[in-house]
């Protein structure tokens, strides 16, 4: 199987500089090498494996680029970060049990593991190791906490975490968690900053939050504030807002994609992000996957395995860095009947 890996420098911003206002993010641009993962698949979701760098093209906003595919082999350093809530606690035995299958599929031989669990706490409970009996020790540690969820603090930390690894190792976050956020004191936009700066690459298996939902022990229910005479009926319900069908576009390289990235980067006060995990995949160029029983999660880790193993990965030095906004990322390849699925772009801001 081709193994295409390759760790370089941060590929975009040099420095984040404190913004007049202090809502939006200012971006000091000093890129000097983009990295796009990218997976190609046939018509039968067969992952295509002998492709070539001038089978591929790739467009920045535009813009034809001289890429480079680079085939050589990278260890990979890995953080679970996996959610020890009280919802999950149904989930948390077969959690429990996925040690050999994050050293065998996912890191393979020259691999390193870090584990997090994390409820409005966020623990490390092993850090980077190559030893399948610590990663097993910290896994049993598991336990249902509060019914809080700080994932988007819990993505932060394990980048905190994966930032220390040298430049040489390829960096992967795997979530274990459901796909929203309650409790972080850190918003989507803080945590897809620190994803793009240190070039890491997110995945995730989905606990399934219907199917939990019968499985969880409730919660006793907070004393009610407010005594039943001086309760009205609700006079409606607010709409929805817009930003949310941005989240559910093509799978792929989707248009409606781009637009929440641009406003999450530049701190739009109305932007409202339901699914958290989604945004993070996407945007770093993985994939997300769910489950429900300990057979659903032992496959979505060996699917998690087979495209890391599997990914091309397009490094270039954009033409057209002055450019400020968002840079929409597009690959094709000289195949009929392919996919493409890869990173939909990265932020820079205008040059003063």
């Amino acid at each position: 199987m081709m193994l295409t890996r390759s760790i370089l420098p941060a590929f975009l911003l040099a420095s984040l500089a404190v913004a007049q206002e202090p809502s939006t993010p200012v971006f000091r641009s000093g890129i000097k090498v983009v990295v796009a993962p990218a997976v190609v698949l046939g018509k039968h979701g067969q992952y295509i494996n002998d492709l070539k760098s001038n089978n591929f093209q790739l467009t920045d906003n535009g813009k034809l680029q001289d890429i480079k595919v680079d085939v050589t082999y990278i260890p990979i350093s890995l953080v679970v970060a996996i959610q020890a809530n009280a919802n999950a606690e149904p989930v948390l035995p077969a959690v429990r049990n996925i040690g050999p299958l994050l050293q065998g599929l996912v890191t393979g031989d020259q691999g390193e593991v870090a584990i997090v669990g994390f409820d409005h706490r966020i623990q490390t409970l092993q850090d980077f190791t190559t030893d399948t009996g610590k990663v097993k020790e910290a896994l049993a540690k598991l336990h249902a906490g509060s019914s809080i969820s700080a994932l988007n603090d819990a993505v932060i930390q394990s980048v905190r975490m994966l930032k220390t690894r040298p430049e040489s190792r390829r960096r992967v976050l795997l979530l274990i968690a459901e796909a929203r956020d309650y409790g972080s004191e850190a918003k989507v936009r803080d945590a897809l900053t620190d994803l793009q700066f240190a070039n890491v690459s997110v995945y995730s298996v989905n606990i399934n939050q219907l199917a939990n939902s019968f499985r969880t022990k409730a919660q006793p229910p907070p004393p009610d504030r407010i005594p039943p005479t001086a309760r009205t009926l609700p006079g409606g319900v607010a709409p929805l807002p817009d930003n949310v069908k941005q989240l559910y576009g093509n799978p792929q390289n989707s248009a409606e994609f781009v637009p929440l990235i641009a406003d999450l980067f530049r701190g739009a006060k109305s932007i409202f992000v339901k699914d958290p995990v989604d945004v993070y995949t996407r945007f770093t160029g993985g994939d997300e996957r769910s489950f429900i029983s300990q057979k659903d999660l032992e496959s979505a880790m060996s699917a998690i395995g087979d495209e890391l193993h599997s990914q091309y990965l397009l490094t270039y030095t954009p033409t057209n860095r002055e450019e400020g906004g968002f840079h929409e990322i597009v690959v094709t390849v000289d195949r009929p009947d392919v996919k493409v699925r890869t990173r939909p772009g990265y932020w820079v801001a205008a040059q003063n």
